[in-house]
C-alpha cells in the first residue's frame, strides 16, 4: 500500500526575486533606449543587440538546465528533476522566441532582409522547433514515466544543438556577424556600450533563473511533489 500523496502546497503570493528581476530588466531597457549612444553605421537598429544577445544567452542557460536535469532524471528517475527540466524548457522557448523576433528587426535595416537561410539563423529556428516539440510532447503522452523519459531524451538533444549554433559563424559562410564581445581577444565595443551589454546580460540571465525558479515552484505546488516555501 502506497502512502497518500501530499496535498499541494500553496505558492507564495509575492515573489520578491521576480519583482527585483523585472526592475532590473526595466532598468536595462531604459539605459539601452535613453543612455546608450547610437552605433556609427547601424544607428538605432544596433540597440536591438543589447536585447538579442542576452536573450540568446538566457535561452542557452535554460537549455543547459534542461539537459542537466534530463540527465539527472534518466539516471535517478527523480520526478523533481523532470519538473525542473520542464520548467526550464518553457523559459528556453520564451527566450528563443525573443531571439527569433529581435533578429529580423535588427537584420532588416542592416542586411535589407528580414530573414536569410544562413547557418546560424536556420539552426536557431531548428532549436526553436525542438523546444516547441518538447513542450508539445509534454501534453501528448499521458503516461508520466514515459513522458518524462521521452522528454529527457529530446531535451538533451536540443541542448546539444547549442554549441553548433555558437560555432556556426566560424564553420560556415554566413551573414550573421562574428561575436564582438564573446571572443578570445579584447571586446571591440566602446566602454559605454560594453557596460550596457554587460548589465543587459546579467539582468536577462537573472530574469531567466528567476523565471525557471518561479515556474518550478508553481509546478511543485500544483503537483504536490514537495513543499514550497516563501523564500
Amino acid at each position: 500500500m502506497t502512502a497518500p500523496r501530499a496535498a499541494p502546497a500553496r505558492a507564495p503570493l509575492f515573489d520578491w526575486l521576480f519583482i527585483l528581476s523585472l526592475i532590473g530588466v526595466a532598468g536595462v531597457l531604459i539605459r539601452i533606449v535613453w543612455f546608450t549612444p547610437y552605433e556609427a553605421t547601424q544607428g538605432a537598429a544596433q540597440k536591438i543587440y543589447y536585447i538579442h544577445v542576452p536573450a540568446a544567452l538566457s535561452a542557452y542557460l535554460a537549455l543547459f538546465v534542461v539537459a542537466v536535469m534530463s540527465i539527472v532524471y534518466l539516471w535517478l528517475r527523480d520526478e523533481r528533476s523532470d519538473l525542473l527540466a520542464w520548467s526550464a524548457a518553457e523559459v528556453a522557448f520564451l527566450f528563443t522566441s525573443v531571439v527569433l523576433c529581435t533578429g529580423p528587426l535588427w537584420g532588416k535595416p542592416v542586411w535589407g532582409a528580414w530573414w536569410t537561410w544562413d547557418a546560424r539563423l536556420s539552426l536557431t529556428l531548428f532549436l526553436w522547433f525542438l523546444t516547441l516539440a518538447y513542450l508539445v510532447l509534454r501534453g501528448a503522452v499521458e503516461d508520466p514515466a514515459m513522458r518524462a523519459r521521452f522528454s529527457a531524451v529530446l531535451g538533451v538533444l536540443a541542448a546539444l544543438l547549442v554549441p553548433f549554433i555558437h560555432l556556426s559563424v566560424y564553420l560556415f559562410r554566413t551573414l550573421h556577424p562574428m561575436p564582438i564581445v564573446l571572443k578570445p581577444e579584447r571586446p571591440s565595443l566602446p566602454s559605454e556600450m560594453l557596460l550596457t551589454w554587460t548589465l543587459a546580460v546579467f539582468a536577462f540571465l537573472f530574469f531567466c533563473v528567476v523565471l525557471i525558479r518561479a515556474r518550478y515552484r508553481l509546478e511543485l505546488a500544483r503537483q504536490g511533489v514537495g513543499g514550497v516555501t516563501n523564500a
